[in-house]
């Protein structure tokens, strides 16, 4: 996949939460991990964790919004239900990118969304668990930013996805047959 990207929650208060999505951010290849305000016990993270993703991948706990730090070109998108959001299937990820979520039972604060060169949701009819929705968010851009060949279309008969290499890597695509 190109670029890179982050995973973060803000106020969080449950570490079995933060573990699971730190879990799937290692799973899906993110570059780090943090934390903005968490109020929670931090060594329970070890237990939620069960990839070890800490020895993987750094996680910064940033006390509070004014003290996030993000690299250089790398923009922040808030995963927020809101009227102003992106639908997730219709946006466009920045290659470079850092998704931050809010808290179980609330929202991102009126200054993170501020802070947010995107902002996007899920389409659901209400929020659902942090970690489900770093997965989805994840999934999506590699769905989007991957190199994967084409779904196979039945309409003028089935397809078969056939392995060719495009600069050094195997990709596939579709071919009928």
């Amino acid at each position: 996949m190109r670029g890179y990207f982050a995973i973060g929650v803000e106020g969080v208060s449950k570490a079995f939460n933060v573990g699971n999505l730190v879990r799937s951010a290692h799973a899906f290849g993110a570059s780090f991990a943090f934390t903005i305000d968490a109020r929670l016990d931090k060594r329970q993270l070890r237990v939620s964790d069960t990839s070890d993703a800490g020895g993987h991948l750094p996680l910064y706990h940033y006390p509070d919004l004014g003290s996030l730090e993000l690299p250089q070109g790398c923009a922040l998108v808030g995963v927020e239900l809101l009227d102003r959001s992106i639908d997730l299937p219709s946006f466009r990820h920045p290659l470079r990118a850092a998704y931050v979520f809010g808290p179980e039972r609330g929202n991102l604060s009126p200054g993170l969304v501020e802070r947010c060169e995107f902002v996007v949701r899920i389409p659901t009819r209400f929020c659902i668990n942090v970690g489900v929705a770093g997965a989805l968010v994840m999934y999506d851009r590699m769905i989007s930013l991957g190199r994967f060949a084409e779904r196979p279309v039945r309409a003028g008969g089935p397809t078969e996805a056939v392995p060719e290499h495009v600069h050094g890597k195997q990709i596939y695509r579709t071919r009928k047959e």
